[in-house]
């Protein structure tokens, strides 16, 4: 593990500014159990989708990933790396949303449970999945917004009166309160059977 004692103290004092590297590794220290060399690996695999050469990625950067340029959700997995209203992203923030893809590991599992929780876990990795479907952010996902999710998966292979049957269908089986939407414990409560660790996991340093 990277040993940061003197830039964590300073952190502590609130010496230390969240731009240096320094910073950056404690924060992913705090997410991650990785190594120096695991976060080297990754911060060159960041610099080299840099293609600006500036330290931060755009949209455009991450369009020129084959995996995500063909992903039917592809627009919305790269606006996840984005605070509203940015449109850049440094690489503290690539490691902070690629954290919820990471494989949940055995020794972690046995971690001290006041802890904070780490962001792959399973309820984070559904907040995210969520957020992808909530498209106007209001916390629910409505018939209109899980309409627009299944057209981006589907393209034009299926009818919009077959797509209105589905969306119906998902929206009828997954509602409990009657508001004719999903709330994130009712998403939840749909996929509580479905192993989301495994599911929404990457392991990018293999």
């Amino acid at each position: 593990m990277l040993l940061v004692v003197y830039p964590l103290r300073s952190l502590r004092k609130g010496l230390c500014r969240r731009e240096t590297i320094w910073c950056y590794y404690i924060s992913i220290l705090n997410w991650w159990s990785v190594s120096h060399s695991q976060i080297t690996r990754l911060y060159s695999r960041f610099t080299s989708l840099d293609k600006g050469e500036n330290g931060t990625l755009s949209r455009e950067d991450f369009q020129r990933i084959p995996e995500l340029a063909i992903n039917p959700l592809g627009d919305r997995i790269i606006n996840a790396f984005f605070p509203e209203g940015e449109d850049q992203v440094n690489f503290r923030g690539f490691m902070r949303t690629l954290a919820h893809f990471r494989p949940i590991e055995d020794n972690e599992k046995s971690k001290d449970q006041n802890g904070p929780e780490p962001l792959n876990s399973r309820s984070n990795k559904l907040h995210f999945a969520f957020r992808l479907y909530d498209l106007d952010k209001d916390d629910k996902i409505s018939r209109d917004e899980l309409l627009q999710v299944l057209r981006m998966m589907v393209g034009v292979n299926i009818s919009d009166e077959q797509l209105g049957s589905i969306a119906d269908r998902t929206i009828q089986e997954a509602d409990q309160d009657g508001d004719s939407a999903i709330s994130f414990a009712e998403f939840v409560k749909v996929l509580e059977k479905v192993d989301v660790e495994q599911k929404m996991s990457i392991r990018f340093l293999h």
